[in-house]
C-alpha cells in the first residue's frame, strides 16, 4: 500500500528491499553519477502540485513527521533509508541526522539501507 502523505510504500518493486522511509527528501547533484537521477525525476513531477508531498519538487526537505515511523512497523522489514534523498546532504543539520540514526537504533528489529554520496560527511 502506497502512503501519499507518508513518502512510505510498504509494498514496493524494489526487488532489494521491503520499504522505504524518507525522513529526508530532496538532493543537489554532486557528480556525474546524479545526472539520472530517478528520484529527482519522480518528484519533479509533481513540483506545485498542492497538497502532494512532492509539492516542492526536489528541493532539500526535512520531513521530522516522518522520524519515528519505523517505529510503528513491528515486523522486520528490510527498510530503504531516504530513497529520495542523501542523508549525510551537506545542509542537513547534524542533529537532525542524529534523530534519523536514534530511531534506527530505537527500530533495532529492522535491517536499514541506504544510498550515501556525501562523502565528507
Amino acid at each position: 500500500m502506497v502512503t501519499q502523505g507518508s513518502l512510505i510504500s510498504r509494498k514496493i518493486t524494489i526487488e532489494w528491499t521491503n520499504s522505504t522511509w524518507n525522513p529526508v527528501t530532496g538532493c543537489t547533484k554532486v557528480s556525474a553519477g546524479c545526472d539520472h537521477c530517478y528520484a529527482e525525476r519522480l518528484s519533479e513531477r509533481f513540483r506545485g502540485v498542492e497538497g502532494h508531498p512532492f509539492e516542492t519538487g526536489f528541493d532539500l526537505t526535512l520531513r521530522p513527521e516522518h522520524l519515528e515511523q519505523p517505529l510503528s512497523w513491528r515486523h522486520l522489514q528490510l527498510i530503504f533509508v531516504n530513497s529520495m534523498s542523501d542523508i549525510f546532504h551537506k545542509d542537513i543539520p547534524p542533529s537532525y541526522i542524529k534523530c534519523v540514526f536514534d530511531t534506527m537504533e530505537r527500530a533495532d528489529w529492522h535491517i536499514y539501507q541506504g544510498p550515501y554520496q556525501a562523502q565528507h560527511r
